[in-house]
């Protein structure tokens, strides 16, 4: 009934309310940014960063993790649509915590007969996540080189942010 739902808000008025507001956007995000957060829909990026509609593309996936997907809609966003920076968002009690990536694929196996051909990028700590994430991302050779890359960990709880850094380092609250 949740897609009965939704397309019957279409139908009362959603999609002329998002074509008024998409009039005369610019395909190109304005602020030249790309943002990679977790699918969990108690995360509304537009309130939590004060964005706009137009103003950066936004991914997301289970977990905010860097797939090869995510890699080949970045490549398209800065060679074709003119964004520089990502901002990578992943959350502290995400769903991806609770599981391994071989126990998930096991069960997928019994329950169907085969392995999925794809990886749940399962992690432990989100911390260790973004960092090995901002790391592939500065080594894959198709994202433009000198992209800005930074990288969160979201806090659902209290909603502050804490900074990853590559090096191992990280500080509450960093928005600057």
């Amino acid at each position: 009934m949740a897609i009965e739902d939704l397309l019957a808000r279409y139908e009362a008025g959603g999609g002329r309310l998002a074509a008024s507001n998409a009039e005369g956007l610019p395909v190109p995000p304005a602020l030249h940014t790309a943002l990679l957060t977790c699918m969990d829909s108690r995360i509304d990026v537009f309130a939590l960063f004060g964005m706009k509609l137009g103003e950066v593309h936004v991914l997301r996936n289970a977990g905010g993790v860097v797939t090869d997907d995510v890699i080949r809609s970045l490549t398209i966003s800065q060679r074709k649509l003119q964004t520089r920076d990502v901002l990578l968002v992943q959350h502290a009690g995400c769903g991806l915590t609770t599981f391994t990536e071989d126990d998930f694929t096991e069960e997928l196996a019994e329950e169907t007969g085969m392995r999925p051909p794809w990886r749940t990028h399962a992690f432990r700590d989100p911390v260790v996540s973004v960092r090995r994430d901002m790391a592939l991302l500065r080594r894959d050779p198709f994202l433009m080189p000198g992209t800005k890359i930074r990288g969160f960990v979201l806090d659902l709880e209290d909603f502050h942010l804490l900074e990853v850094h590559e090096d191992g380092g990280s500080r509450a609250d960093a928005v600057a």
